[in-house]
Protein backbone atom coordinates (compact mmCIF):
# COMPACT_ATOMS: atom_id res chain seq x y z
CA UNK A 1 0.00 0.00 0.00
CA UNK A 2 1.36 3.67 -1.19
CA UNK A 3 1.45 6.13 1.65
CA UNK A 4 0.93 9.84 0.21
CA UNK A 5 2.78 12.46 1.83
CA UNK A 6 0.37 13.82 4.79
CA UNK A 7 0.69 17.39 2.77
CA UNK A 8 -0.61 15.41 -0.54
CA UNK A 9 -2.98 13.93 1.53
CA UNK A 10 -4.41 17.21 2.43
CA UNK A 11 -4.25 19.23 -0.82
CA UNK A 12 -5.85 15.59 -2.81
CA UNK A 13 -9.15 15.66 -0.54
CA UNK A 14 -9.37 19.63 -1.04
CA UNK A 15 -9.37 19.06 -4.60
CA UNK A 16 -12.07 16.83 -4.59
CA UNK A 17 -14.04 18.48 -1.87
CA UNK A 18 -13.61 21.76 -4.49
CA UNK A 19 -14.54 19.37 -7.44
CA UNK A 20 -17.81 18.01 -5.63
CA UNK A 21 -18.92 21.88 -4.64
CA UNK A 22 -18.33 23.03 -8.10
CA UNK A 23 -20.42 19.97 -9.66
CA UNK A 24 -23.60 21.25 -7.91
CA UNK A 25 -25.21 23.67 -9.99
CA UNK A 26 -28.16 25.56 -8.84
CA UNK A 27 -31.62 24.84 -9.81
CA UNK A 28 -33.53 27.00 -12.98
CA UNK A 29 -35.89 28.64 -12.27
CA UNK A 30 -39.50 27.95 -13.66
CA UNK A 31 -40.23 30.46 -16.61
CA UNK A 32 -43.18 31.62 -15.25
CA UNK A 33 -41.79 32.52 -11.80
CA UNK A 34 -39.00 35.40 -13.63
CA UNK A 35 -39.20 38.86 -13.51
CA UNK A 36 -40.34 38.83 -17.52
CA UNK A 37 -43.34 36.16 -16.21
CA UNK A 38 -43.76 36.78 -12.72
CA UNK A 39 -46.42 34.63 -11.62
CA UNK A 40 -49.66 36.51 -10.95
CA UNK A 41 -48.51 40.24 -10.50
CA UNK A 42 -49.74 41.23 -13.71
CA UNK A 43 -45.99 42.50 -14.49
CA UNK A 44 -45.91 42.93 -18.43
CA UNK A 45 -49.45 44.88 -17.80
CA UNK A 46 -48.55 46.67 -14.99
CA UNK A 47 -49.59 50.49 -14.97
CA UNK A 48 -46.89 53.12 -15.70
CA UNK A 49 -44.40 53.82 -12.92
CA UNK A 50 -44.15 50.46 -11.01
CA UNK A 51 -41.49 48.91 -9.66
CA UNK A 52 -40.05 45.90 -11.49
CA UNK A 53 -39.86 43.22 -8.24
CA UNK A 54 -36.60 43.48 -6.50
CA UNK A 55 -35.68 46.90 -8.64
CA UNK A 56 -35.61 49.98 -7.95
CA UNK A 57 -36.05 50.74 -12.03
CA UNK A 58 -39.70 51.87 -13.30
CA UNK A 59 -41.27 49.99 -15.72
CA UNK A 60 -43.13 52.26 -17.89
CA UNK A 61 -45.37 51.36 -21.67
CA UNK A 62 -44.03 54.51 -23.00
CA UNK A 63 -40.46 53.58 -23.94
CA UNK A 64 -38.98 55.71 -20.53
CA UNK A 65 -36.43 54.02 -18.09
CA UNK A 66 -36.03 55.97 -14.73
CA UNK A 67 -34.45 54.66 -11.89
CA UNK A 68 -32.70 56.88 -8.88
CA UNK A 69 -30.07 58.08 -10.86
CA UNK A 70 -31.28 58.90 -14.29
CA UNK A 71 -34.02 59.00 -16.93
CA UNK A 72 -33.54 57.57 -20.42
CA UNK A 73 -36.06 58.50 -22.92
CA UNK A 74 -37.84 61.12 -21.48
CA UNK A 75 -36.03 63.43 -23.93
CA UNK A 76 -35.61 62.75 -27.91
CA UNK A 77 -32.48 62.09 -28.67
CA UNK A 78 -30.79 64.02 -31.94
CA UNK A 79 -30.36 62.51 -35.63
CA UNK A 80 -27.49 63.33 -37.65
CA UNK A 81 -26.71 62.68 -40.77
CA UNK A 82 -23.66 60.55 -41.73
CA UNK A 83 -20.01 61.11 -40.95
CA UNK A 84 -21.66 64.11 -39.65
CA UNK A 85 -21.57 65.80 -36.29
CA UNK A 86 -23.46 69.05 -37.49
CA UNK A 87 -26.83 69.36 -35.65
CA UNK A 88 -29.55 68.97 -38.42
CA UNK A 89 -31.51 72.28 -38.48
CA UNK A 90 -34.65 70.40 -37.78
CA UNK A 91 -33.54 68.53 -34.96
CA UNK A 92 -32.57 71.93 -32.65
CA UNK A 93 -35.92 71.83 -31.20
CA UNK A 94 -34.80 68.94 -28.98
CA UNK A 95 -31.58 70.61 -27.64
CA UNK A 96 -34.14 73.42 -26.85
CA UNK A 97 -36.59 71.09 -25.08
CA UNK A 98 -34.13 69.57 -23.29
CA UNK A 99 -32.48 72.92 -21.85
CA UNK A 100 -36.42 73.69 -21.07
CA UNK A 101 -36.48 70.47 -19.07
CA UNK A 102 -32.97 71.62 -17.08
CA UNK A 103 -34.55 75.30 -16.55
CA UNK A 104 -37.77 73.40 -14.99
CA UNK A 105 -35.85 70.89 -13.18
CA UNK A 106 -32.53 72.80 -11.42
CA UNK A 107 -31.30 70.01 -9.59
CA UNK A 108 -31.11 67.52 -12.37
CA UNK A 109 -28.51 67.36 -15.22
CA UNK A 110 -27.44 66.12 -18.93
CA UNK A 111 -25.54 63.25 -20.07
CA UNK A 112 -25.15 63.52 -23.76
CA UNK A 113 -24.21 60.11 -25.22
CA UNK A 114 -22.74 60.18 -28.96
CA UNK A 115 -24.10 57.48 -31.08
CA UNK A 116 -22.60 56.11 -34.58
CA UNK A 117 -23.71 53.52 -37.48
CA UNK A 118 -21.74 50.29 -37.92
CA UNK A 119 -19.66 51.96 -40.38
CA UNK A 120 -15.93 52.34 -39.32
CA UNK A 121 -13.32 51.90 -37.09
CA UNK A 122 -13.49 51.51 -33.62
CA UNK A 123 -11.30 54.61 -33.00
CA UNK A 124 -12.80 56.87 -35.85
CA UNK A 125 -16.60 55.91 -34.61
CA UNK A 126 -15.37 56.62 -31.31
CA UNK A 127 -14.32 59.97 -32.05
CA UNK A 128 -17.36 61.11 -34.34
CA UNK A 129 -19.47 60.15 -31.66
CA UNK A 130 -17.30 62.32 -29.37
CA UNK A 131 -18.06 65.15 -31.62
CA UNK A 132 -21.70 64.45 -31.92
CA UNK A 133 -22.07 65.20 -27.87
CA UNK A 134 -19.72 68.07 -28.10
CA UNK A 135 -21.47 69.49 -31.24
CA UNK A 136 -25.08 69.52 -28.71
CA UNK A 137 -22.98 70.64 -25.24
CA UNK A 138 -22.30 73.45 -27.58
CA UNK A 139 -25.67 74.02 -29.14
CA UNK A 140 -27.05 73.94 -25.66
CA UNK A 141 -23.94 76.04 -23.52
CA UNK A 142 -25.21 78.89 -26.48
CA UNK A 143 -28.98 79.12 -25.53
CA UNK A 144 -27.92 79.44 -21.96
CA UNK A 145 -27.07 76.12 -20.38
CA UNK A 146 -24.56 76.07 -17.79
CA UNK A 147 -21.26 73.64 -18.46
CA UNK A 148 -21.44 71.93 -15.35
CA UNK A 149 -24.88 71.20 -16.10
CA UNK A 150 -23.42 68.74 -18.99
CA UNK A 151 -21.50 65.88 -19.35
CA UNK A 152 -20.71 64.01 -22.46
CA UNK A 153 -19.84 60.44 -23.62
CA UNK A 154 -19.30 58.93 -26.76
CA UNK A 155 -20.41 55.51 -27.45
CA UNK A 156 -19.35 54.89 -31.21
CA UNK A 157 -20.62 52.01 -32.84
CA UNK A 158 -20.71 50.46 -29.33
CA UNK A 159 -24.25 49.66 -29.57
CA UNK A 160 -25.14 50.17 -33.21
CA UNK A 161 -26.73 47.19 -35.32
CA UNK A 162 -24.29 44.88 -37.55
CA UNK A 163 -24.65 45.25 -41.03
CA UNK A 164 -28.12 47.36 -40.96
CA UNK A 165 -29.87 48.44 -43.59
CA UNK A 166 -30.42 52.37 -44.39
CA UNK A 167 -33.36 53.22 -41.85
CA UNK A 168 -31.90 51.17 -39.09
CA UNK A 169 -28.29 52.84 -39.25
CA UNK A 170 -30.21 56.88 -39.34
CA UNK A 171 -31.42 55.80 -35.99
CA UNK A 172 -27.73 54.51 -34.68
CA UNK A 173 -26.33 58.27 -35.55
CA UNK A 174 -27.58 60.43 -32.70
CA UNK A 175 -26.74 61.92 -29.33
CA UNK A 176 -28.82 60.81 -26.76
CA UNK A 177 -29.77 63.14 -23.99
CA UNK A 178 -30.05 61.08 -20.53
CA UNK A 179 -30.77 62.91 -17.60
CA UNK A 180 -29.17 62.76 -14.75
CA UNK A 181 -31.14 63.18 -11.60
CA UNK A 182 -27.72 63.21 -8.78
CA UNK A 183 -25.52 65.98 -8.52
CA UNK A 184 -22.30 65.47 -9.27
Amino acid sequence: MTHFPKPLSLLAIAAVSLLAACSKTPPRPDPSATVLNYPDTGLNQQPLNTLAPGTDLKVRDDGIYEDADKITGLLKPVFYGYDSSVIPTEERSKLQAAADYLKANPTYRLLLEGHCDWRGTDEYNLGLGDRRANAAKSFLTSIGVAVDKLEIVSKGSLEAKKNADEATMKTDRRAEIIILKKAK
